[in-house]
């Protein structure tokens, strides 16, 4: 499968986790969260700190999260990423978005090489609001000038 595949399969999902949104309504993790709400994803957050975000459950750990995900979208530093695909495994998630708009974001070569010998699909980097139709100029933008195609 090729990436562009990949990031299409994993925005046809209903079904998503956002791990690592902040606690803090301001914050970027956050309003993706929101975006994910509002184009119609059942969002799951999942934070270790917080019970709930925007009047829905928040989990601590990907394993936690029932009925289960079909996708999971990583917002972590990439130290903290590597412990979130281990959870992934363990509750059997087969896609993993690594987040990244710029800089490193989530991304880790080793967690990359981790999932991928796991089966499972992942995308290293990224910011979903690349892929998505009617988004601010800002996200066609960089869609332009950084997508992996």
């Amino acid at each position: 499968m090729s990436l562009r595949e990949d990031i299409q399969d994993f925005l046809d999902q209903k079904r998503v986790a956002l791990v690592g949104v902040s606690r803090n309504e301001r914050h970027f993790t956050r309003r993706l969260f929101r975006e994910f709400v509002k184009r119609g994803y059942d969002a799951v957050p999942v934070n270790p700190h917080a019970e709930s975000m925007d009047g829905r459950a928040c989990f601590r750990r990907v394993q936690d999260i029932q009925p289960a995900v079909e996708g999971v979208l990583i917002l972590t530093p990439p130290k903290v990423t590597e412990k979130i695909a281990l959870d992934c495994a363990e509750a059997g998630i087969g896609r993993v978005w690594m987040y990244r708009a710029v800089g490193k974001g989530s991304v880790s070569r080793a967690t990359v090489g981790f999932c991928k010998s796991r089966g499972m699909r992942v995308i290293p980097g990224y910011c979903p609001f690349m892929f998505w139709k009617d988004v601010s100029f800002l996200h066609r933008l960089h869609n332009l000038l950084a997508r992996p195609w």
